[in-house]
């Protein structure tokens, strides 16, 4: 799929978007879900252990167009930089910015920037420069309406501002609708979820290629 007024396709991080919803609030076992190897992995139980802690390289899926590889062919690639480890008990840490951003920028090819320190307006700024932003936000993004659980924990894909410059698009690799997979917030309301902290890439041109 790929959003009305852009070129940036719109993944998930599980791969039956009509059944985000039942797994991230309903309690269903990723290992369910039909389209599990769509995604790449291994077996049900792979995905099942590992697609909640993908948001960040179904953002990168989404930056690099229209071919690019699988989901968890990405975290393979991720993994042998060391952007996502395990600890001795199996728990999974990650995204790690530094070793990502090397695994994107030589594997890939792209222009990779860790922004630790980010602010709204150098957000606006970097989409205005035509780079994509993944931002880390709490996942409760996906209901702006209601008070903000938290800052950060969950990475979204910034596309571009809204039409009158003062929001920002973004895609939700969670998101449980197609308008909060695709979304638009006025850049107050997204800076409640907002962690100040990503990463820049370069966006996804017009005709569906990646901008150098």
């Amino acid at each position: 799929m790929i959003c009305a007024g852009c070129r940036t396709p719109v993944h998930t991080q599980f791969a039956s978007p009509g059944l985000v919803g039942a797994i991230v609030e309903g309690g269903l076992d990723p290992a369910e879900d039909p389209g599990w190897a769509d995604s790449g992995a291994a077996s049900p139980a792979e995905y099942a252990r590992w697609a909640g802690h993908l948001c960040g390289m179904t953002c990168l899926r989404m930056a690099l167009g229209p071919d690019a590889p699988t989901l968890f062919a990405l975290r393979d690639g991720a993994i042998e930089y060391g952007a996502y480890t395990e600890d001795a008990e199996g728990v999974i840490r990650g995204l790690v910015y530094a070793p990502f951003a090397a695994y994107v920028t030589e594997a890939h090819g792209l222009d990779a920037t860790v922004h630790r320190h980010l602010s709204p307006a150098g957000i606006l700024g970097l989409l205005d420069d035509g780079r994509s932003v993944m931002a880390s936000v709490h996942y409760g993004i996906r209901h702006p309406e209601l008070p903000a659980p938290g800052r950060g924990g969950h990475l979204v894909l910034l596309t571009s501002r809204t039409a009158d410059g003062s929001g920002v698009h973004f895609h939700n690799p969670s998101g449980t609708t197609a308008d909060t997979r695709a979304a638009e917030l006025p850049l107050p309301v997204f800076e409640r979820f907002f962690a100040g902290r990503g990463v820049s890439l370069p966006g996804v041109t017009t005709t569906g290629a990646v901008a150098p």
